[in-house]
């Protein structure tokens, strides 16, 4: 005859038997279902944070469908894994020695301890996961992350960016900006930037311009509007002499920067190409955009100008040819790489070295342009130079730490980077800049004019 303790363990067993989810009932397929309900906490969590804040990230989209999947993933996997494993156990053991399924009593006082517990632990657990996705999500959009900790190799862009007027920018506000068809994109072309890293086969330095970089309709104007850019900026430019007592001059320039909209003010000046009735398109025929030989220019009225340059007699296809924007001026707007003697004079300018020292903007210019294989070679061939100099000076330690923190800012020896390989098409003091296409020497095809504003037209842009 079958006692009552005989009757509950044999209908255990047979629970045990034909439970559907008897098989997850061990510690890895818990440890899996933790994760997996970590995870889809997480995900709610992040999207509702994606969806309020003002403007997009990028890595959040990262955290959101891709981080918290992986860990759902990974939660189902562990819980499969714990299956299989406790399913063959089960099958080796005697069914009288199957152990007892967990039965919890609210009337006992243990059982009661171990809901509250198991209930404290996990409202812990999701507490800690809300905090950690929170920050996760504002560490992933600093520039920290973009510049030192995800993308190393940026290291010249990244000490540029901070020394630029766009500092307080997010990278990911440019270099991606808002909506779904960018972020991917962004994304598919990183898987490429990323095994270059992990090959070692990425470029020295960094090629520019970025090809697929977002328009900037799409990403400058959300904060500037040219169309309001109206009259003219008064600049001064401080320089110094390579001579003997460092002579300092000025150039006090008068820019017409002018109006790119008729009901703010006149339409001209520099800002004539941000116009929204005029259409400036143009080919270049190298990859740094250097050479421009061919220039489409259509006007309000739909009238068409192609000016081509003495020599070009080809047609480029459409392909090739690129509406013009910002960026085709402000190409450094954020990794601007000063030249040695920019950076010079601006040191001169602000008190950080002694013009009294003589020959100082022609020995520090010459000793930060020679080449050197490492920053910790410069560092001491720079040192060594100045001694030579100006040896028994008071001021000679001041001297060479401010000369070694311009050569730190300005050149990157392992990446082989510097002012060289970074045109700046703004003007035209260092680089041809303006001249790629108003040099007088782009003809219209028709009445043979060349551009407005040629190079002998100075004054059309600015007054000196």
């Amino acid at each position: 005859m079958l006692t009552p303790q005989d009757t509950d363990i044999d209908r255990g067993m047979t629970s045990r038997r034909s439970g559907r989810f008897a098989s997850l009932n061990n510690w890895i397929s818990f440890a899996g279902l933790v994760v997996v309900a970590g995870s889809v906490f997480a995900f709610l969590l992040l999207f509702a944070i994606d969806s309020m804040t003002g403007h997009a990230n990028a890595y959040m989209g990262i955290l959101t469908y891709l981080g918290s999947p992986a860990f759902l993933i990974l939660g189902l996997f562990l819980m499969l894994i714990g299956w299989w494993i406790h399913r063959r156990h089960l099958a080796r053991i005697d069914p009288s020695e199957a152990p007892l399924t967990v039965v919890l009593d609210l009337s006992n006082a243990r059982d009661r301890r171990k809901i509250l517990i198991f209930s404290l632990s996990s409202l812990a657990f999701l507490m800690l996961s809300a905090l950690g996705s929170y920050r996760t999500y504002h560490f992933t959009e600093s520039v920290m992350f973009c510049g030192e900790i995800c993308h190393a190799v940026m290291e010249p862009e990244y000490v540029t960016y901070l020394q630029s007027p766009h500092a307080r920018v997010a990278c990911v506000e440019c270099h991606i900006g808002s909506g779904v068809d960018w972020f991917v994109k962004s994304k598919i072309s990183g898987l490429r930037q990323v095994y270059a890293v992990l090959a070692d086969t990425y470029e020295r330095p960094i090629e520019t311009p970025i090809l697929n970089l977002r328009p900037a309709q799409d990403t400058c104007e959300q904060c500037h509007w040219p169309q309001k850019f109206v009259g003219n900026l008064d600049r001064t430019y401080v320089h110094y002499l390579s001579d003997v007592d460092n002579t300092p001059f000025f150039v006090r320039m008068l820019l017409k920067v002018g109006g790119g909209d008729s009901s703010t003010g006149p339409v001209g000046g520099i800002h004539w190409h941000t116009n929204a009735e005029n259409r400036v398109e143009y080919f270049a025929s190298d990859d740094k955009r250097m050479e421009i030989p061919w220039v489409r220019v259509t006007n309000a009225s739909g009238e068409v100008t192609v000016y081509r340059s003495e020599g070009y007699e080809g047609e480029p296809l459409e392909t090739q040819v690129r509406t013009m924007d910002c960026m085709d001026c402000h190409n450094r707007p954020a990794h601007i790489f000063p030249t040695p003697n920019d950076a010079v004079d601006q040191a001169i300018y602000m008190g950080r070295l002694d013009r009294g020292f003589e020959d100082l903007r022609f020995n520090v210019v010459d000793l930060l342009t020679m080449e050197y294989e490492s920053k910790a070679e410069a560092f001491e061939a720079i040192r060594e130079g100045l001694t030579d100099y100006y040896d028994g000076s008071d001021e000679l330690e001041s001297l060479i730490s401010e000369v070694q923190s311009i050569y730190a800012q300005t050149f990157f020896p392992e990446m082989k980077a510097d002012w060289s390989h970074y045109p700046e098409h703004i003007g035209h003091k260092d680089w041809p800049g303006c001249f790629r296409c108003h040099d007088g020497h782009h003809l219209a095809e028709d009445s043979g004019a060349s551009l407005p504003v040629a190079k002998h037209e100075c004054n059309a842009c600015h007054l000196i």
